[in-house]
């Protein structure tokens, strides 16, 4: 494919020596090269097609990285890797050791705030904006929010609190692709708003503004009077109402893919004295028919071929998700009480079945993780069975209410938390390395682990059956099997464990699908002259006590292996429990070291850290010769 004009941009200066007409060659040229690079890596394709006309715009008027564009989220930000300096490097996307699925400040200069959580951008550039008018500085900051970022109470937070600041320069550009609000309201407002970009109108406003302030007594309330009316003027034919309202200049909706439109309002509103607020509409997947027509099936791909799109090919394998939805749905059969929540991921978390079955009962809250933990409280107190399903690194956002409105209370809420542990390419703001760390220390709180899709259906049947407060159930990004979606549930005895294979001296404490990769290493282990326990440690609060007191005393090592930080996870909380019991034993804890773990392929993150059965066996061997009772760390 040619790339005549994108093989020239290596930065945004670059883009500065093409007429117009060119750089509407060079956006064609951009979402061709996307959808071809990213069907071979895989990643967020369709926020990233919606944006190429804006964000070619942005570096075209502004002067970055010297100006600063804060980008939500990051997945829209594709167009901009590209065109400032990474196109070279863009087949390394997502993969080990290249370049990042979301921005990084320690990636590229231009990346001016890291981000993989929603909703956050406004906050960031309201905060960078302050610190450099407290330092003197004369730089232009961007904010790119929407993509369902308006879900999220932040953005709301962020915005009252911009809005009445008054800040210079600060331009929130609302990327309205249908996840957030309005349609285009037509000509007029097209018009209204040109007129409104105008330096005579800005200056004739203020100048009114301040006229009427001179008025003895009554000269401030009739400027508020003023403001008012011409708020009420422009909410009949647009939708920045409430943005006026809140203290922002509102602009839009503009069409987000007529790029001369957009770089004539830029030029327009760069240098603004006060905040501004653009609204523009795109399509989410635009120039791509498949991912057009199915904008959240796109919203997150694995490698594909563009010419037929996402198809499924192999035998259908199940992953935890799978069976969550499923098992969900059967337990909405059994009983009208059971309710499904997400927030923002039906199709992510698996519970569309449910939401199919049961639209009456089903909860979409969007990127309101906080809210949704509330409702769910709620719910509970009126005798429902709520279930909250949501990923382990958004569930942190959450937190408070967990324990306030949720553990403080003893209410039944279910936590089904996906994408715990290591989740592969979308890295470090995703991997789900720290549920059990601040999960496990809140009062009343039941915490556990499948080791399988079986295993998953019993736990939440347990969790169905358990009324006497929280349960959390975490499981990973990773196939299922062995699965019986026929069979039958089973309630499980609540603390009770599972051994796998029998053993001396050492016994092996594993969580949920690790149980898998332990008895691997037991195999290994064997051939080196240790005949290991295997346990399946599917409850990590409570402990099996029972199990604790009568079989310890057999075994002179016990390794504990999890896929969650070392600190404050199911090792740590063994250790105190061990304490509290007077046992003592040769103690070794497995599990992901304390740092942030990158982004790649989730076995080659597994062995990198040393979750494989190579190294587990290896770290296992060389400890139980050891002739001490510290626990080793890795390295």
């Amino acid at each position: 494919m040619n790339y005549n004009f994108l093989n020239k941009i290596d930065s945004p200066d670059d883009l500065k020596k093409l007429s117009e007409d060119e750089l509407i060659v060079l956006c064609e040229e951009i979402r061709n090269f996307l959808i071809d690079s990213v069907s071979k890596t895989g990643g967020h394709l369709a926020s990233s097609l919606g944006v190429v006309e804006l964000s070619v715009a942005l570096h075209y008027v502004l002067d970055t990285p010297k100006d600063k564009i804060v980008w939500d989220v990051g997945h829209q930000a594709y167009t901009h890797k590209i065109i400032t300096g990474r196109r070279e490097r863009f087949g390394t996307l997502r993969q080990y050791g290249g370049i990042s699925g979301f921005l990084k400040r320690s990636e590229s200069e231009y990346d001016s705030y890291g981000a993989g959580h929603a909703s956050t951008a406004l906050s960031a550039a309201y905060g960078i904006a302050v610190g450099r008018d407290k330092q003197n500085e004369d730089h232009r900051v961007v904010a790119v929010f929407g993509d369902g970022a308006l879900t999220g109470g932040l953005c709301y937070e962020a915005i009252n609190n911009i809005g009445s600041s008054g800040v210079p320069k600060f331009i929130a550009i609302l990327n309205d692709n249908k996840m957030s609000i309005s349609e285009n309201v037509g000509a007029i407002n097209k018009y209204l708003n040109n007129f409104a970009q105008t330096t005579l109108y800005n200056r004739f406003r203020r100048r009114v503004r301040e006229g009427l302030e001179r008025f003895p007594k009554i000269g401030k309330q009739m400027s508020f009077l003023a403001r008012r009316i011409e708020e009420g003027a422009r909410g009949i034919l647009t939708s920045g109402a409430l943005f006026e309202a809140l203290g922002f200049d509102y602009i839009g909706p503009l069409d987000g893919h007529n790029l001369k439109e957009l770089i004539k309002t830029l030029k327009n509103l760069k240098d603004c004295d006060h905040p501004v607020l653009l609204h523009i509409t795109t399509i989410k997947g635009k120039g791509y028919a498949p991912a057009e027509a199915e904008p959240e099936g796109y919203h997150g791909v694995k490698p594909f071929c563009p010419d037929e799109g996402l198809v499924e090919t192999g035998p259908k394998l199940f992953l935890f998700q799978d069976v969550f939805g499923k098992e969900l749905a059967r337990l909405g059969q059994m009983d009208k009480r059971v309710v499904g929540i997400t927030a923002a991921m039906p199709s992510g978390t698996g519970i569309t079945p449910f939401f199919d079955k049961f639209p009456d009962r089903s909860f979409d809250v969007g990127i309101a993780e906080e809210h949704s933990v509330i409702f769910a409280a709620g719910l509970a107190v009126k005798n429902m069975k709520p279930f909250v399903a949501i990923y382990s690194t958004f569930l942190q956002r959450a937190y408070d209410q967990i324990i306030h409105d949720v553990a403080l209370q003893n209410l039944p809420v279910v936590f089904c938390i996906d994408r715990a542990g290591i989740v592969g390419e979308d890295g470090s703001t995703h991997q789900g390395s720290f549920d059990l760390s601040y999960l496990l220390h809140i009062p009343n709180m039941v915490v556990s682990s499948p080791k399988d899709g079986n295993e998953l259906k019993d736990l939440m049947f347990t969790a169905y059956k358990y009324d006497k407060g929280p349960f959390a159930i975490r499981y990973p990004k990773s196939v299922a099997e062995p699965y019986d979606e026929n069979k039958e549930p089973t309630e499980l005895k609540l603390g009770s464990w599972e051994v796998m294979s029998e053993g001396k001296e050492v016994a092996i404490l594993a969580v949920g699908p690790l149980v898998k990769t332990a008895l691997e290493s037991a195999k290994i282990l064997e051939n080196n002259g240790v005949f290991p326990e295997v346990v399946n440690a599917r409850f990590i609060k409570p402990l099996d006590e029972e199990y604790l007191k009568n079989k310890f005393s057999r075994f002179s090592t016990v390794v504990t292996i999890e896929e969650n930080s070392l600190i404050g996870g199911f090792g740590a909380y063994l250790d105190l429990s061990l304490q509290s019991l007077g046992i003592k034993v040769k103690r070794l804890a497995i599990g992901i070291p304390d740092k942030f773990v990158t982004h790649g392929k989730r076995d080659i993150l597994l062995e990198e850290i040393g979750l494989n059965p190579k190294k587990i066996a290896e770290r296992i061997l060389v400890f139980s010769k050891e002739d001490n009772y510290k626990i080793i760390k890795i390295k």
